[in-house]
């Protein structure tokens, strides 16, 4: 019998180097855990299996699956679009679809894709051997160009979507794909949105074509118009999550445990061309909370190599803050005035590579720089000092670093300590929650487990850990689990295991938990007597509720009852 797709992918792919590829994971025993992807934390709660192949977060959010729902989840993506990332992953050939029925998200990678060898395939023309000419005048090889996929896009007006109707694409589907902007003087309704420019692909994590950067390129009408013009958010493409290189640099990132940020994509390639793959950019845009998100997947160490001018881009600022308020660890790769990587790694690789060892710490540069533009001898010069470093020093989170670099103000400049203490708690921080904010995810949405519902799980996963001890739920315990619970129960007390997802995460956090085997059998005791505990706090509540009623209806003799059985319970729970 022919297997599934999904069956031969699971047969092929193993879930921990799926999940791997995204989060670095630590082995514990005969799994793995790691920071969850999908909440803020700071202990590990994230689980993988890979005898079950399965993952769990024991944490807040409480996600699980298979490799497919973390694909999904991750990705946000729809379960089709998992199933394509990981059967190209796996080498799994997918039935070709009726066209009718392929994805909207689906048609749009394709067009993105079927755009980009348009591109590539200008350079061939009489005005692209230009463009390649001015590439290599940049230094970028033309290995370089077939890696990152760079094209040109003519300057006509309709070339591009011509094309892609021409290839059975709609125009309307064209313009979604953020390819064509519709006219509002006619012109067919459409025209491209990329015209006389070089062209750099951007990928997802993945390495699927989702959108388009392209520079200007030739005199023609240079002062009219945007140096960069750049996809705009689409079905496939949020520049809230995107940063250029990162398919292509997450390995190194990892490998190298640190990440050098750009800010552009010729900077990315040079930098990559001399042999620093762990580098990605931010694309002119500032840091984001998702981008640092999927950063720290890879690395909480981050090489800046763009202006860092401490009285400069107010944007630039507070993605560094977001940055350092979730305790990602900055340096900052001081570069000569007017120059940027893509510069320097042209005109000198050597000196490229020196600098990035000679990376400052984030707080040293901002001090450094600082107190080079200012006169810490003179009293306005303190000040300027004290308005330009206290918010940096107040943003912190780490109260022993914030203490120390006090210290160090207080010693530069010469202040008192306590007089900095007293300025800080003056200093009012931005108020822009997008940017700022680093309190945990909100879960709001998701279930919270109730008391009984932690009990349950504590007492079974503590049973599989320690087998024998399923004698201590004897036979009148049953009825305070859960129906799910008391089969699982049934099962173990015929020396059974119950195949149900259940089961199996419940068996994943019994290989997890952390107990010693002679607390084990009293601290089921204790859950078990919380539980019986919790059932006599409900009945009493519920008859509370009666009493109440039956005194409102002035029914005596159910009073009397139910009085009798509220004190009997309430001696039971002492």
């Amino acid at each position: 019998m022919q297997s599934s797709p999904i069956d031969e992918i699971k047969n092929r792919l193993d879930v921990v180097e799926v999940i791997s590829s995204y989060i670095k994971l630590q082995k514990v025993g005969i799994n793995y855990r790691a920071i969850c992807p999908f909440h803020s934390e700071k202990k590990p709660s994230f689980f993988i299996s890979p005898s079950r192949q399965m993952w769990h977060c024991f944490g807040a959010c409480s996600e699980g699956g298979d490799i497919f729902k973390f694909v999904m989840k991750i990705e946000g993506v729809e379960f089709g679009d998992a199933l394509k990332i990981l059967a190209q992953r796996a080498g799994v050939e997918l039935k070709r679809q009726d066209p009718k029925l392929i994805s909207e998200r689906q048609r749009l990678y394709e067009i993105c894709d079927l755009t980009a060898r348009f591109f590539e395939k200008q350079l061939e023309s009489k005005f692209g051997e230009e463009v390649k000419k001015y590439l290599a005048k940049r230094g970028i090889s033309e290995a370089s160009v077939k890696k990152w996929r760079i094209g040109y896009s003519p300057d006509v007006w309709q070339g591009l979507s011509d094309f892609l109707v021409s290839e059975g694409y709609k125009r309307e589907e064209i313009e979604r794909a953020g390819l064509a902007v519709k006219s509002e003087k006619g012109l067919s309704n459409f025209y491209d949105r990329f015209r006389g420019r070089i062209i750099f692909p951007i990928f997802d994590l993945n390495s699927q074509l989702i959108g388009f950067t392209g520079r200007i390129f030739g005199e023609k009408g240079k002062e009219e118009v945007a140096k960069y013009v750049n996809t705009p958010n689409t079905l496939l493409y949020d520049k809230s999550r995107v940063l250029y290189g990162l398919d292509k640099a997450k390995i190194a990132i990892r490998k190298e445990n640190q990440c050098i940020l750009t800010e552009g994509q010729t900077d990315v390639i040079m930098v990559s061309q001399a042999g620093f793959e762990n580098v990605v950019a931010t694309s002119g845009t500032a840091l984001t909370d998702e981008q640092l998100r999927i950063l720290k997947r890879y690395s909480n160490n981050l090489l800046l190599a763009f202006d860092m001018d401490i009285a400069g881009d107010a944007a630039t600022k507070r993605g560094i803050d977001l940055a350092q308020s979730q305790e990602f660890d900055i340096k900052v790769i001081t570069m000569p005035e007017g120059k940027d990587p893509a510069d320097i790694v042209f005109q000198n690789p050597r000196q490229w590579k020196k600098l990035v060892a000679e990376a400052k710490s984030i707080l040293v540069y901002y001090f450094d720089t600082t107190f080079s533009k200012f006169d810490s001898k003179t009293l306005e010069g303190k000040k300027e000092i004290a308005r330009n470093l206290l918010p940096i020093i107040k943003r912190i989170p780490n109260k022993i670093e914030q203490s120390f670099w006090i210290q160090q103000l207080s010693h530069r400049s010469e202040v008192k300590e306590k007089d900095i203490e007293e300025e800080i708690k003056r200093v009012k921080l931005e108020a822009n929650r997008e940017v700022f904010s680093s309190e945990p995810e909100k879960i709001n949405n998701l279930p919270v487990k109730s008391r009984k519902e932690l009990l349950e799980e504590r007492i079974i996963s503590l049973i599989l850990k320690s087998l024998r001890s399923i004698d201590l739920v004897e036979k009148n315990l049953l009825s305070l689990f859960s129906r799910q619970m008391q089969e699982i129960l049934i099962f173990l007390k015929k020396g059974q295991k119950k195949d149900s997802e259940l089961f199996n995460r419940l068996s994943l956090k019994a290989e997890n938990e952390e107990i010693e085997k002679k607390d084990i059998i009293p601290e089921i005791k204790c859950c078990l007597l919380e539980l019986r505990s919790l059932e006599i706090k409900n009945k009493l509540d519920r008859i509370s509720m009666e009493i109440k009623k039956a005194e409102q209806e002035k029914n005596l003799k159910q009073i009397e009852k139910l009085s009798q059985e509220f004190n009997l319970l309430s001696k039971e729970l002492k």
